[in-house]
Order: C-alpha cells, then sequence, then structure tokens
C-alpha cells in the first residue's frame, strides 16, 4: 500500500512538474529582439550592448606622441596649398623656359612669376613659424621633385642658394632635405593624403 502510494505521489508530482516546465517553455522560449534586414532579404537578430567607458592615465610619451602629431598635423594642413600653388608656379615658369636660351629674357620671365608669388604668398609665408617652413619644404620637395637648394640655384644663382642655405641652417633646417614618404616622411605622406581627400586636391 504505501509503495502504491509513493508511486502515485511521484506520478502526481511528474505531472504537475511537467505541466510547469511547458508552462516555462511557453512563457520563455522566444525573446523579442530588434532585427536587421541585410540587403539580399536575410532577417539577422541585432540587440544594443550598453555603452563602456574605458579611462586610463595617460603616459608622458603618449601625450608627447599625440602632442607632435597634432602640431605635425596642423602644419601640413597649413602649408600644402602653399606648396601646391608654389609647384603650379615652378611648373609653368619651366614651361616657360624651356626654348628660351636669351639669358636676360629667362631673368625677365623668373622675375615677373616672382613678383606674382610675393604678391600672393608673402605676408602668409613669413607669418608661418620656423616648424612650418621646414614641413614646406619637404612639401615643396615632393610636390615639384626638387629641393628648395636645387629650385632657389636654377632660378636665382648659386650665390643666393648658399645664403638662404646659410640662413636656413641658422635657424636648424636644410633647404638640401629629401622627402621620404616611405621613410621619416611617412607619417608627413598620411597626412597628405588626409588634406588631399577632405579638400579634392589630386595628391
Amino acid at each position: 500500500m504505501k509503495k502504491a502510494f509513493l508511486f502515485f505521489t511521484v506520478f502526481v508530482a511528474g505531472i504537475l512538474l511537467q505541466g510547469q516546465l511547458k508552462a516555462q517553455s511557453a512563457n520563455y522560449d522566444t525573446l523579442r529582439v530588434e532585427a536587421f534586414i541585410t540587403p539580399e532579404g536575410d532577417t539577422i537578430p541585432q540587440s544594443w550592448l550598453p555603452t563602456v567607458e574605458v579611462h586610463a592615465i595617460q603616459t608622458k610619451e603618449v601625450a608627447k606622441f599625440w602632442r607632435d602629431w597634432t602640431r605635425l598635423r596642423n602644419a601640413v594642413y597649413v602649408t600644402y596649398p602653399y606648396a601646391k600653388s608654389a609647384s603650379k608656379v615652378i611648373n609653368e615658369v619651366n614651361a616657360q623656359l624651356v626654348n628660351v636660351t636669351d639669358e636676360r629674357t629667362r631673368k625677365q620671365i623668373i622675375k615677373a612669376r616672382e613678383k606674382d608669388l610675393k604678391k600672393e604668398f608673402a605676408d602668409k609665408v613669413t607669418n608661418l613659424s620656423v616648424y612650418q617652413g621646414k614641413v614646406l619644404m619637404k612639401l615643396i620637395n615632393r610636390e615639384t621633385g626638387n629641393n628648395c637648394y636645387e629650385i632657389i640655384k636654377e632660378y636665382k644663382g648659386g650665390f643666393n642658394a648658399s645664403f638662404w642655405q646659410a640662413v636656413a641652417f641658422v635657424f636648424g633646417s636644410n633647404l638640401k632635405q629629401p622627402y621620404e614618404p616611405k621613410g621619416e616622411d611617412r607619417e608627413i605622406e598620411k597626412l597628405v593624403q588626409e588634406v588631399c581627400r577632405v579638400y579634392g586636391y589630386k595628391g
């Protein structure tokens, strides 16, 4: 009799438990979430995770890196338009001088374009910092394929080139500095590409 009662109790409990599990399954087997429909027509469930903010103390090295990078970025944005304009004028002058052999005529052409450059850029360029001037020389080299020493020597003579090279040296610069987009100037090159994308320049 006790065994029969125990069996009956277990049997009833099993039925009740099964019913409870079915009820829970009916209530909790489906979770409503947002869905994303792909261009191909597939429906993918999606959900949004809460924003997580990560705070850390910035080291001196990292702070210096971002300071230097911001300074360089500013210099490239300021000076690249000047470098583009200068390269345009230099290319035009070179085209004018191709078949000119008379030295006096060559000087007249160069002097006339020099006046145009001074009129348009003298005030702007003189307001550049020494650092921005260094970046400008790099960018002129990039745009023309010639360093500033070579350009001055070609148009103004060797004496003038040597003089301005001495002046640049006093300010810790070098008119003969190369442009190495895959070397020490790779950060400048990245920023130039950024400027070209932003303002539509052809780099």
